[in-house]
Protein backbone atom coordinates (compact mmCIF):
# COMPACT_ATOMS: atom_id res chain seq x y z
CA UNK A 1 0.00 0.00 0.00
CA UNK A 2 1.46 3.33 -1.08
CA UNK A 3 1.28 5.82 1.78
CA UNK A 4 4.39 7.75 0.73
CA UNK A 5 3.98 11.53 0.70
CA UNK A 6 7.62 12.35 0.04
CA UNK A 7 7.85 15.50 -2.06
CA UNK A 8 4.27 16.52 -1.29
CA UNK A 9 3.46 19.76 0.55
CA UNK A 10 0.57 19.89 3.02
CA UNK A 11 -1.18 22.95 4.40
CA UNK A 12 -2.76 22.05 7.76
CA UNK A 13 -5.11 24.50 9.45
CA UNK A 14 -5.72 24.69 13.19
CA UNK A 15 -2.56 22.70 13.72
CA UNK A 16 -1.06 23.71 17.07
CA UNK A 17 -3.17 21.31 19.12
CA UNK A 18 -5.68 18.49 19.02
CA UNK A 19 -6.63 16.81 15.77
CA UNK A 20 -4.89 19.43 13.63
CA UNK A 21 -1.51 18.93 15.29
CA UNK A 22 -1.95 15.14 15.32
CA UNK A 23 -2.67 15.27 11.57
CA UNK A 24 0.42 17.37 10.91
CA UNK A 25 2.52 14.84 12.82
CA UNK A 26 1.12 11.92 10.80
CA UNK A 27 1.63 13.66 7.45
CA UNK A 28 5.23 14.46 8.35
CA UNK A 29 5.80 10.82 9.30
CA UNK A 30 4.64 9.87 5.79
CA UNK A 31 7.27 12.20 4.33
CA UNK A 32 5.29 15.35 3.56
CA UNK A 33 6.56 18.90 3.91
CA UNK A 34 4.05 20.37 6.34
CA UNK A 35 3.00 23.98 6.77
CA UNK A 36 1.07 24.68 9.94
CA UNK A 37 -1.56 27.43 10.03
CA UNK A 38 -2.87 28.92 13.29
CA UNK A 39 -2.99 32.23 15.13
CA UNK A 40 -0.50 31.65 17.97
CA UNK A 41 3.05 32.03 16.68
CA UNK A 42 4.73 30.70 19.80
CA UNK A 43 2.69 27.50 19.66
CA UNK A 44 3.33 27.24 15.92
CA UNK A 45 7.09 27.32 16.50
CA UNK A 46 6.80 24.57 19.10
CA UNK A 47 4.59 22.47 16.84
CA UNK A 48 6.92 22.78 13.84
CA UNK A 49 9.82 21.62 15.99
CA UNK A 50 7.86 18.47 16.92
CA UNK A 51 7.48 17.27 13.32
CA UNK A 52 9.52 14.45 11.83
CA UNK A 53 12.32 15.45 9.44
CA UNK A 54 13.86 12.04 8.74
CA UNK A 55 13.08 12.39 5.01
CA UNK A 56 14.72 15.86 4.90
CA UNK A 57 11.32 17.56 4.94
CA UNK A 58 11.09 21.32 5.19
CA UNK A 59 8.34 22.36 7.60
CA UNK A 60 6.98 25.89 7.89
CA UNK A 61 4.21 27.82 9.60
CA UNK A 62 1.81 30.62 8.75
CA UNK A 63 0.29 32.91 11.38
CA UNK A 64 -3.38 33.51 10.57
CA UNK A 65 -6.56 34.08 12.57
CA UNK A 66 -9.53 32.27 11.03
CA UNK A 67 -11.90 34.68 12.74
CA UNK A 68 -10.52 37.36 10.39
CA UNK A 69 -10.95 36.38 6.74
CA UNK A 70 -8.88 39.31 5.50
CA UNK A 71 -6.00 38.22 7.71
CA UNK A 72 -6.22 34.64 6.41
CA UNK A 73 -6.30 35.83 2.81
CA UNK A 74 -3.25 38.05 3.18
CA UNK A 75 -1.26 35.44 5.10
CA UNK A 76 -1.93 32.63 2.62
CA UNK A 77 -1.29 34.80 -0.43
CA UNK A 78 2.09 35.78 1.04
CA UNK A 79 2.87 32.12 1.78
CA UNK A 80 2.01 30.99 -1.75
CA UNK A 81 4.46 33.48 -3.19
CA UNK A 82 7.13 31.56 -1.29
CA UNK A 83 5.69 28.05 -1.68
CA UNK A 84 3.49 27.99 -4.80
CA UNK A 85 2.88 24.23 -4.94
CA UNK A 86 0.51 22.72 -2.37
CA UNK A 87 -0.74 19.15 -2.82
CA UNK A 88 -2.71 18.63 0.40
CA UNK A 89 -5.15 20.96 2.16
CA UNK A 90 -6.50 20.11 5.60
CA UNK A 91 -9.39 22.38 6.57
CA UNK A 92 -9.74 22.32 10.34
CA UNK A 93 -11.22 25.13 12.44
CA UNK A 94 -12.61 25.15 15.96
CA UNK A 95 -16.37 25.13 16.29
CA UNK A 96 -18.61 27.88 17.71
CA UNK A 97 -19.91 27.97 21.26
CA UNK A 98 -22.82 25.68 21.98
CA UNK A 99 -26.42 26.31 22.90
CA UNK A 100 -29.96 25.67 21.59
CA UNK A 101 -30.36 26.71 17.97
CA UNK A 102 -33.52 28.68 18.73
CA UNK A 103 -31.50 30.97 21.00
CA UNK A 104 -28.73 31.64 18.48
CA UNK A 105 -28.41 35.16 17.10
CA UNK A 106 -28.21 35.51 13.30
CA UNK A 107 -24.73 36.97 13.66
CA UNK A 108 -23.49 33.68 15.14
CA UNK A 109 -24.44 31.89 11.94
CA UNK A 110 -22.80 34.54 9.77
CA UNK A 111 -19.53 34.52 11.73
CA UNK A 112 -19.36 30.73 11.77
CA UNK A 113 -20.16 30.52 8.05
CA UNK A 114 -17.36 32.97 7.35
CA UNK A 115 -14.89 31.17 9.59
CA UNK A 116 -15.58 27.76 8.11
CA UNK A 117 -17.07 27.72 4.65
CA UNK A 118 -15.80 31.03 3.28
CA UNK A 119 -12.25 30.44 4.52
CA UNK A 120 -12.38 26.89 3.12
CA UNK A 121 -13.52 28.25 -0.23
CA UNK A 122 -10.70 30.78 -0.38
CA UNK A 123 -8.09 28.20 0.58
CA UNK A 124 -9.34 25.73 -2.01
CA UNK A 125 -9.32 28.39 -4.73
CA UNK A 126 -5.78 29.34 -3.71
CA UNK A 127 -4.27 25.83 -3.90
CA UNK A 128 -6.32 23.92 -6.48
CA UNK A 129 -4.42 25.41 -9.46
CA UNK A 130 -1.16 23.88 -8.21
CA UNK A 131 -2.95 20.58 -7.50
CA UNK A 132 -4.25 20.52 -11.08
CA UNK A 133 -0.74 21.20 -12.37
CA UNK A 134 0.64 18.30 -10.34
CA UNK A 135 -2.24 15.98 -11.19
CA UNK A 136 -2.47 15.24 -7.48
CA UNK A 137 -4.55 16.89 -4.79
CA UNK A 138 -6.14 15.99 -1.50
CA UNK A 139 -8.64 18.22 0.30
CA UNK A 140 -9.74 16.84 3.66
CA UNK A 141 -12.19 18.72 5.85
CA UNK A 142 -12.28 17.81 9.52
CA UNK A 143 -15.90 18.41 10.45
CA UNK A 144 -18.13 16.49 12.87
CA UNK A 145 -20.46 13.51 13.08
CA UNK A 146 -23.23 16.12 13.31
CA UNK A 147 -23.17 16.00 9.50
CA UNK A 148 -24.94 12.65 9.80
CA UNK A 149 -26.61 12.99 13.19
CA UNK A 150 -27.13 16.48 14.70
CA UNK A 151 -25.72 16.92 18.19
CA UNK A 152 -28.11 18.41 20.75
CA UNK A 153 -26.83 21.72 22.11
CA UNK A 154 -24.62 22.52 19.10
CA UNK A 155 -27.22 24.13 16.85
CA UNK A 156 -25.04 26.64 14.99
CA UNK A 157 -22.24 24.13 14.55
CA UNK A 158 -24.64 21.46 13.22
CA UNK A 159 -25.95 23.90 10.62
CA UNK A 160 -22.63 25.17 9.30
CA UNK A 161 -20.89 21.78 9.40
CA UNK A 162 -23.67 20.48 7.15
CA UNK A 163 -23.03 23.30 4.70
CA UNK A 164 -19.31 22.47 4.61
CA UNK A 165 -20.10 18.81 3.92
CA UNK A 166 -22.27 19.75 0.96
CA UNK A 167 -19.59 22.13 -0.31
CA UNK A 168 -17.00 19.37 -0.13
CA UNK A 169 -19.21 16.88 -1.96
CA UNK A 170 -19.69 19.39 -4.76
CA UNK A 171 -15.93 19.91 -4.98
CA UNK A 172 -15.41 16.16 -5.28
CA UNK A 173 -17.68 16.07 -8.33
CA UNK A 174 -15.89 18.95 -10.01
CA UNK A 175 -12.27 18.14 -9.23
CA UNK A 176 -12.00 14.36 -9.40
CA UNK A 177 -11.10 14.45 -13.09
CA UNK A 178 -7.91 16.33 -12.20
CA UNK A 179 -6.63 13.77 -9.69
CA UNK A 180 -7.96 15.86 -6.79
CA UNK A 181 -10.17 14.33 -4.12
CA UNK A 182 -12.28 16.07 -1.50
CA UNK A 183 -13.40 14.15 1.58
CA UNK A 184 -14.68 14.83 5.07
CA UNK A 185 -13.52 13.19 8.27
CA UNK A 186 -16.13 13.30 11.01
CA UNK A 187 -14.69 13.01 14.51
CA UNK A 188 -16.98 11.92 17.29
CA UNK A 189 -16.16 12.61 20.92
CA UNK A 190 -12.38 13.02 20.79
CA UNK A 191 -9.98 13.87 23.60
CA UNK A 192 -9.33 17.54 22.76
CA UNK A 193 -9.90 20.96 24.31
CA UNK A 194 -13.16 21.11 22.33
CA UNK A 195 -14.48 18.02 24.11
CA UNK A 196 -13.48 19.52 27.43
CA UNK A 197 -15.54 22.63 26.60
CA UNK A 198 -18.54 20.45 25.69
CA UNK A 199 -18.24 18.57 28.98
CA UNK A 200 -18.01 21.86 30.86
CA UNK A 201 -21.11 23.23 29.11
CA UNK A 202 -23.17 20.11 29.81
CA UNK A 203 -21.97 20.01 33.39
CA UNK A 204 -23.06 23.61 33.96
CA UNK A 205 -26.44 22.99 32.34
CA UNK A 206 -27.20 19.76 34.21
CA UNK A 207 -25.53 20.24 37.59
CA UNK A 208 -23.66 16.97 37.11
CA UNK A 209 -19.87 16.70 37.33
CA UNK A 210 -17.76 16.58 34.20
CA UNK A 211 -16.76 13.02 35.08
CA UNK A 212 -20.42 12.00 35.27
CA UNK A 213 -21.12 13.60 31.91
CA UNK A 214 -18.06 11.92 30.38
CA UNK A 215 -19.15 8.54 31.69
CA UNK A 216 -22.65 9.01 30.26
CA UNK A 217 -21.27 9.95 26.86
CA UNK A 218 -18.84 7.04 26.79
CA UNK A 219 -21.69 4.66 27.50
CA UNK A 220 -23.23 5.70 24.15
CA UNK A 221 -20.09 4.72 22.23
CA UNK A 222 -19.76 1.04 21.23
CA UNK A 223 -16.02 0.99 22.04
CA UNK A 224 -16.89 2.59 25.41
CA UNK A 225 -14.26 5.32 25.26
CA UNK A 226 -13.50 8.62 23.59
CA UNK A 227 -11.34 8.61 20.46
CA UNK A 228 -7.77 9.87 20.57
CA UNK A 229 -6.71 12.71 18.28
CA UNK A 230 -4.06 10.48 16.69
CA UNK A 231 -6.76 7.99 15.67
CA UNK A 232 -8.64 10.68 13.77
CA UNK A 233 -5.36 11.90 12.29
CA UNK A 234 -4.56 8.42 10.98
CA UNK A 235 -7.78 8.44 8.94
CA UNK A 236 -7.00 11.92 7.60
CA UNK A 237 -3.46 10.92 6.64
CA UNK A 238 -4.68 7.82 4.79
CA UNK A 239 -7.12 9.90 2.73
CA UNK A 240 -4.19 12.14 1.75
CA UNK A 241 -2.10 9.21 0.51
CA UNK A 242 -1.76 7.82 -3.02
CA UNK A 243 -3.48 4.66 -1.77
CA UNK A 244 -6.74 6.60 -1.31
CA UNK A 245 -6.85 7.98 -4.84
CA UNK A 246 -10.31 6.59 -5.66
CA UNK A 247 -11.90 7.55 -2.34
CA UNK A 248 -13.69 10.77 -3.16
CA UNK A 249 -16.67 12.68 -1.81
CA UNK A 250 -17.20 10.67 1.37
CA UNK A 251 -18.08 11.48 4.98
CA UNK A 252 -15.96 9.21 7.18
CA UNK A 253 -16.98 9.02 10.86
CA UNK A 254 -14.18 8.29 13.31
CA UNK A 255 -16.30 7.96 16.41
CA UNK A 256 -16.00 4.45 17.83
CA UNK A 257 -19.24 3.49 16.10
CA UNK A 258 -21.46 6.00 17.90
CA UNK A 259 -23.14 7.37 14.75
CA UNK A 260 -26.18 5.16 14.15
CA UNK A 261 -26.89 6.08 10.56
CA UNK A 262 -25.25 4.23 7.66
Amino acid sequence: MNLDLTGKTALVCGSTQGIGLATAIELALLGANVTLVARNEEKLREAVDSLDTSAAQLHRYVVADFADHGNVKEAIENYLRLVPDVHILINNTGGPSGGPIIEAEPDQFLKTFQMHLINNQFLAQAVVPSMKKAGYGRIVNIISTSVKQPIVGLGVSNTIRGAVASWSKTLSLELGQFGITSNNVLPGYTVTSRLDAVLEMRSNNSGKSKDEIASELQSTIPIRRFSEAKEVAAAVAFLCSPAAGSINGINLPVDGGRTESL
